[in-house]
C-alpha cells in the first residue's frame, strides 16, 4: 500500500469522528486537516455559537495534541499569550514562566477582539515557531498549530486584523448554519461538552508529525505547478484585486493542494485539489476592488478558478 493510501486510511477515522461532533461540515473538516498537515495555521471567522471553538477542541482531542485556550478581550497583554519572566528570590535570578502559547494546539479565540498589540504576539510564533523573552528564545512544541476564531468585522468591540497577520493563517474558512435537519439532531441529541470529553484520541503527535512530513513529498507535476502560477498571475493582472497574491501565498497554495492530496489518498496533485483549496487559501489575502460586486466567495470563484484554464 502506497504511503498516500495509508494516510488516508489513518485519517479516515480522525474524519468520522470530528463529523459526529460537528454536524454536516465535512468539507469544513478536511479543510482544517489539510491546513494541519500543511504545518499551516486556521482562521475560523463566522458568528457565535456556529461551532469554532467545538471543531478546535475536538481537533485537539481525536489528534492527541496539547491543548490552550486563550480568549482574546480588549485588556490581554502579550505575557498572557506567551508568558513572562519572574523574579525567584532563592535563585536570585529571572526564570521563565511559559504562556498558554506553549501547547501543540492553541485556540486563540475571539483574536480580533483583542487590541493589534496583543494580536502581534502570535506573529513570532505562528511564523518561527518560537518566543524570544528578555533576548532568550524558547522553541515551540511540535507539531504547533494555532486555530483563531474572529467574529465578523461589522461586529461591536472588534478590530480588524493587519495584513500581515492575516497572511500567517494558511487558511480561512466559514461553517456556517447548520442544515434543518442536523440543527433538529443538535437540539435532540446530547451536549457537544459530553460528546467531547467521550472521544478517544486516534492519532498521536509523532503520527501526526510523519504525516505531515509526506505533504512536500506528494508529486506537483510542472503542468500543475504552471497552473498554480497561473492563478498566482492572475490575481496580479486581471485588474480585479487591490494586490495579487505573493509568492508566499503561492507556496500555500501548493502546500494545501499536497496537503489536500493527501488527505484523499492520492500520490500526486490534481487541479481539483488545487480548486478544492484555493478558496480558503487565497479568500483572506485577496481584496475585490470596490468596482466589483457581488459576494465574497462567488466572485473568487467566478474572477479566479473560472477565468484560468486547466492545463
Amino acid at each position: 500500500m502506497s504511503g498516500a493510501a495509508e494516510a488516508r486510511r489513518a485519517l479516515e477515522p480522525v474524519i468520522a469522528a470530528l463529523g459526529g461532533i460537528v454536524l454536516g461540515k465535512e468539507r469544513q473538516i478536511r479543510l482544517a486537516l489539510a491546513c494541519l498537515l500543511a504545518r499551516g495555521h486556521l482562521l475560523i471567522e463566522d458568528l457565535p455559537g456556529v461551532g469554532k471553538t467545538t471543531l478546535a477542541q475536538a481537533l485537539a482531542r481525536v489528534l492527541g495534541l496539547s491543548y490552550q485556550r486563550v480568549q482574546f478581550t480588549s485588556d490581554l497583554l502579550p505575557a498572557d499569550v506567551i508568558g513572562v519572566s519572574v523574579f525567584d528570590r532563592d535563585s536570585g535570578r529571572f526564570e521563565f514562566r511559559r504562556g498558554p502559547v506553549f501547547a501543540q494546539l492553541l485556540l486563540a479565540d475571539e483574536v480580533n477582539r483583542a487590541t493589534p498589540k496583543a494580536q502581534s504576539a502570535l506573529l513570532e510564533a505562528m511564523e518561527e515557531r518560537q518566543v524570544t523573552v528578555d533576548g532568550h528564545t524558547h522553541r515551540l512544541p511540535e507539531p504547533f498549530f494555532v486555530v483563531a476564531t474572529e467574529n465578523p468585522s461589522y461586529q461591536l468591540g472588534t478590530y480588524p486584523l493587519p495584513e500581515s497577520q492575516l497572511d500567517r493563517f494558511l487558511m480561512r474558512i466559514e461553517l456556517g448554519y447548520p442544515e434543518p435537519t442536523l440543527e433538529r439532531e443538535l437540539l435532540r441529541g446530547r451536549d457537544r461538552r459530553e460528546l467531547l470529553a467521550g472521544l478517544a484520541p486516534l492519532l498521536d503527535a509523532p503520527a501526526l508529525v510523519a504525516l505531515q512530513a509526506q505533504v512536500p513529498a506528494v508529486h506537483a507535476a510542472e503542468p500543475l505547478l504552471d497552473y498554480v502560477q497561473a492563478l498566482v498571475r492572475h490575481t496580479r493582472e486581471s485588474g480585479h484585486f487591490e494586490a495579487g497574491l505573493s509568492p508566499r501565498a503561492a507556496i500555500a497554495l501548493l502546500r494545501a493542494s499536497q496537503a489536500w492530496a493527501l488527505l484523499h489518498g492520492r500520490p500526486g496533485v490534481v487541479p481539483e485539489d488545487v480548486q478544492a483549496v484555493a478558496r480558503a487559501v487565497a479568500g483572506h489575502r485577496l481584496e475585490l476592488r470596490s468596482a466589483v460586486d457581488g459576494s465574497r466567495a462567488a466572485d473568487l470563484d467566478r474572477l479566479l478558478l473560472e477565468a484560468v484554464a486547466v492545463p
